[in-house]
């Protein structure tokens, strides 16, 4: 499972919205890489689960 979150991460750090500038805003208040993209693996687990409790598909938020 972390495996495949950690991809999941990484694509999600290059793909932007909205875990891009999470990841970049970390990065910049001296986060270290590593830490940051643990913090967007749980903030991905955490969508993907109010994801599947609500059955509810993917709507990223418009800016």
């Amino acid at each position: 499972m972390r495996g495949v979150l950690y991809m999941a991460a990484l694509t999600a750090i290059r793909r932007g919205y909205p875990f891009r500038p999470f990841y970049e805003r970390l990065t910049e208040r001296g986060r270290p890489r590593m830490v940051a993209l643990v913090a967007v693996m749980r903030k991905l687990l955490v969508t993907l689960n109010s994801i599947v409790r609500d059955r509810m598909p993917w709507r990223p938020l418009t800016a």
